[in-house]
Order: structure tokens, then C-alpha cells, then sequence
């Protein structure tokens, strides 16, 4: 918008900005989301001057007192088509440019950062890939694609950046994404905009931007030591999966290694995308979705591991690049108290329950 008038965007910027009646624009998308909203203010102001305009030129022109006896008018096949046409060219544009956003903002690019978030009664729980946590609070570096993938642990929450005219809902059981790219450091207001309890109000936080230099530098100072796919190696070895899931001919599960990404054929004949909400519903529900050639013999694992367990075995999967890396957890395995004899049985778990909720 700035190329149309930049004393008046600029005006209204700082008015907007320093009155609190409008956020700051910090992502790449909020100046294209801004002109659209601009455009539909400007739209609906100018079809309301017209319609006082018009209804305060009737008043004045068919009045009683010029015309007290009532004079039958035509209809025009032209005004008609004017005032269906032109609204309905409107609405379209309108239609068309939202839905060009709506595409942009859920379709994030393939080098995004992937951050995992997780909505509790009143709280964001935030899960780095380098396995960094974060609660109430979200740290990205400025000029780098971030992809958040959300989930609830209850009930439906709604994580919303005004800043970065961001808001995505966090549903239970199912994993929803956005994405944004920040263009100003500095800290932002996150919120949940969905009533999700008596504490809804406090289920606030803040999103920090940092310079390239200054995350990394967080990452470094933040670290718990393994990162999330670490995480998900040692979970997914003290609960055995690879006592099915490995790389031998005889092997009772499909071989996890490059999966993520690929396309699978199920038992029922209709192929599917192996993705993040994919690799979730195949731990907790597996019997839904049978890859074909096996049988449904993997138990579920639905209250066994939290969802922050679950994005660690999801990132840990995504990282299967090799079938060195999976024999490796399976010495893992084998090396884990009460396995000295070998891998447990499948579906029978090598550690205790707080380490599989985590």
C-alpha cells in the first residue's frame, strides 16, 4: 500500500500503531493482509456514502411536496445490471485475493522451520527441533520461514500473533499448520483468541524475534542436551518399535527408514502421504491405516505418550534416513534395563510410564 500514498500509510501507521487500534505489521504477509483489509474498508465506505447520497437524493427529489401525487416509474435494465455487476466484481476480487492469501499463509515453503506447539488450559507449550522448550513464550530469528504445527491437549485453543496476522486453531487430536516469516525484531503479543475455559484471559505470552546471530545464540544457551529427534530415538527405543519396524526380510512391520514424505499403499488399496499427521495417527490409531502387506498386530499407544513424546518420535521418523541410524536404536534397544536378553516382545514397553509420557 505504501506505493499508493506514503504520507497518508504512513500516517496512518504511526496512528493506528501509537493509538493501539491497530498492530504492527512484523511478518512478510502483514502488509499484503493489510491491503486487502484496507481494500474492503474502502469498498464498504464508499458503497455506504453512496447509499446515504442516494437515499438523502430521493428524499429531496421524490418528496411529497414536489410530488404530492405518486408517479409511477419504470424500472431500467441498465441501473439493474450496473449495481449487480459491479458489487458482484467487488465481492469476487474480493474472493479471490483472500483466498490467494488463505493459500499462502497454510502452504508454507519446503525450507520452513518446523516448531511444534502444544495448547494446554492456560498455557502454549512450545517444542524446538534442536530440543529447546519453551512455555508462553516463542522465539524465532527475523528473515527465516518458521512453520508451526499445532495441536491441543484438551480443548480447542486458537494461537494467534496480531503482529504478524497469524492465528490458527489448536484442536484436539489433530494436527493443524501455519506459517509466517518475521521482518522486525523485537517482542510480540501472542494470545489464544478461543474462549477455552475461566482462565482463557491468562493464556497469553510473547513472541520474540531475534537477529540470525542472537537465535542462534538461544539455541546454544537453551539446549537440553538432545534435540527433539534424539528424543524420539531413545522413546521409540525403549518402547521397542523396532523389534517390528527394522530393516530385515522377515520384519512384522514396514521399514520406517525414508518414509516420511513417500507416498504408501494401505491394505485397503488406496495410497496415502506420509506426513507429520500421518506418523501420528499410525501411533496412536494404527489399526486405521495398515500398510499393505502387514497385518494389524501393532498395539496403540493412545494414552501411553503425551503429544510432546509424540512429536519427538514424529521428528525422530522424519530424520530416518538410514538403515544404519535404526540399527543403531536397535543396539539402543537392546542395551535398555530388562532387555538384556534382546529386544522386548512388540508392544511391550522396556521402560517405565513416566518415561514414555515424558
Amino acid at each position: 500500500m505504501s506505493h499508493i500514498s506514503p504520507v497518508l500509510w504512513q500516517f496512518l501507521v504511526k496512528w493506528l500503531t501509537n493509538f493501539k487500534l491497530f498492530p504492527p505489521e512484523a511478518s512478510k504477509i502483514a502488509p499484503q493482509m493489510d491491503a486487502l483489509y484496507f481494500f474492503m474498508v474502502l469498498v464498504s465506505l464508499v458503497g455506504l456514502t453512496l447509499v446515504i447520497l442516494l437515499i438523502l437524493s430521493f428524499s429531496l427529489l421524490y418528496s411529497k411536496k414536489r410530488h404530492p401525487v405518486a408517479t409511477q416509474i419504470e424500472g431500467s435494465t441498465l441501473l439493474e445490471a450496473t449495481w449487480t455487476i459491479i458489487p458482484l466484481g467487488l465481492f469476487l476480487v474480493m474472493f479471490v485475493w483472500g483466498a490467494l492469501l488463505y493459500f499462502r499463509v497454510y502452504t508454507p515453503p519446503a525450507n520452513a522451520m518446523n516448531i511444534y506447539v502444544v495448547g494446554k488450559q492456560w498455557m502454549w507449550k512450545v517444542e524446538h527441533p534442536g530440543g529447546q522448550h519453551e512455555i508462553n513464550s516463542l522465539h524465532v530469528p527475523v528473515g527465516r520461514a518458521v512453520q508451526l504445527t499445532l495441536i491441543s491437549q484438551d480443548v480447542f485453543h486458537s494461537f494467534s500473533i496480531p503482529a504478524f496476522r497469524v492465528k490458527r486453531e489448536a484442536i484436539p487430536g489433530r494436527y493443524t499448520s501455519v506459517w509466517f516469516e518475521a521482518t522486525t525484531p523485537g517482542t510480540y503479543h501472542l494470545f489464544c483468541t478461543q474462549y477455552c475455559g475461566t482462565n482463557h484471559s491468562q493464556m497469553i505470552g510473547d513472541v520474540v524475534v531475534m537477529t540470525p546471530d542472537d537465535f542462534r545464540k538461544w539455541l546454544a544457551g537453551s539446549t537440553s542436551g538432545n534435540s527433539l529427534a534424539q528424543n524420539g530415538e531413545r522413546l521409540f527405543a525403549s518402547l521397542s518399535c523396532n523389534a517390528c519396524h527394522n530393516s530385515k526380510p522377515d520384519a512384522r512391520g514396514p521399514n520406517l527408514v525414508g518414509v516420511y514424505g513417500s507416498r504408501l499403499t494401505l491394505a485397503t488399496g488406496q495410497s496415502v502421504d506420509v506426513d507429520d499427521a500421518y506418523l501420528r495417527n499410525a501411533i496412536l490409531n494404527p489399526t486405521q491405516n495398515i500398510t499393505q502387506g502387514y497385518t494389524p498386530i501393532m498395539p496403540t499407544y493412545q494414552g501411553q505418550i503425551s503429544e510432546e513424546g509424540v512429536f519427538a518420535l514424529v521428528e525422530y521418523i522424519k530424520n530416518l534416513q538410514s538403515d544404519y541410524r535404526l540399527q543403531q536404536t536397535l543396539n539402543t534397544t537392546e542395551l535398555l534395563p530388562g532387555n538384556e536378553g534382546g529386544t522386548a516382545p512388540a508392544g511391550k514397553t522396556a521402560a517405565g510410564p513416566e518415561e514414555v509420557k515424558q
